[in-house]
């Protein structure tokens, strides 16, 4: 990418978008591109971070990883999206992995330059502490639901928030394993509760696509604690 390309696609991110043309102009001059295969991490949990990441093209996926290799997926970022602020703004280590589930490339703002730009520009800071308050409030939201939520309703939930309209349309890597990390279950068990909603015509599965088909009941599912 050309250095106005850069700057373009910064401008268009939540916390830059407020930076005048000489701080985004000075960004520009700190931000690594980087390309990234299917597989590939982008880095692991506890190495010093380098940066804020941001999705130029391509989807990626953060993850916890348990002692057992068991994954908790905690999100997806695509193109647009920022990530790894926690890890820019709490001593430098990064708190979870990030791989790419396709060919990716990212921007990566580095994060000496970033915490400078946070001191002299107030819009920034709030920015970042907006999008932070957010993302404890999803993470409370998940130990709610992993703690109280069944996984029917789990799934259901997931399924409501994916959807546009009556549709959720699945990428390749969107498989019910990367569905069953996502809401903290294994396949086995993923598995029987899709064939579950389909056998009570909730849903109708197709390779490229889920569709809806009673979702007032899938609601009511996604809402019980049971």
């Amino acid at each position: 990418m050309s250095r106005e390309e850069v700057i373009n696609l910064l401008s268009k991110i939540s916390y830059f978008s407020e930076l005048d043309a000489a701080a985004l102009k000075h960004i520009s001059v700190a931000t690594i591109q980087k390309k990234y295969e299917t597989g590939q991490y982008t880095f692991m949990e506890g190495e010093p971070c380098i940066g804020l990441y941001i999705v130029k093209s391509g989807w990626l996926r953060a993850v916890k990883i348990s002692a057992s290799g068991r994954e908790q997926v905690i999100r997806f970022v695509g193109p647009g999206e920022a990530f790894n602020e926690v890890g820019v703004l709490t001593g430098g280590v990064n708190i979870v992995s990030v791989e790419a589930l396709e060919p990716s490339k990212v921007l990566i703002v580095q994060r000496k330059e970033l915490l400078n730009l946070v001191d002299k520009h107030p819009c920034l800071a709030k920015s970042i502490i907006e999008n932070l308050a957010h993302r404890v409030l999803y993470a409370m939201n998940l130990v709610t639901d992993l703690s109280l939520r069944s996984v029917e309703s789990r799934l259901a939930r997931f399924l409501i928030d994916e959807a546009d309209g009556n549709t959720i349309h699945r990428k390749k890597w969107a498989t019910q394993a990367a569905i069953a990390a996502r809401i903290g279950t294994v396949p086995v068990v993923i598995n029987r509760a899709f064939r579950a909603f389909v056998e009570d015509n909730l849903i109708e599965l197709k390779r490229e696509k889920i569709l809806i088909i009673d979702y007032d009941k899938l609601q009511e599912i996604a809402l019980s604690n049971e």
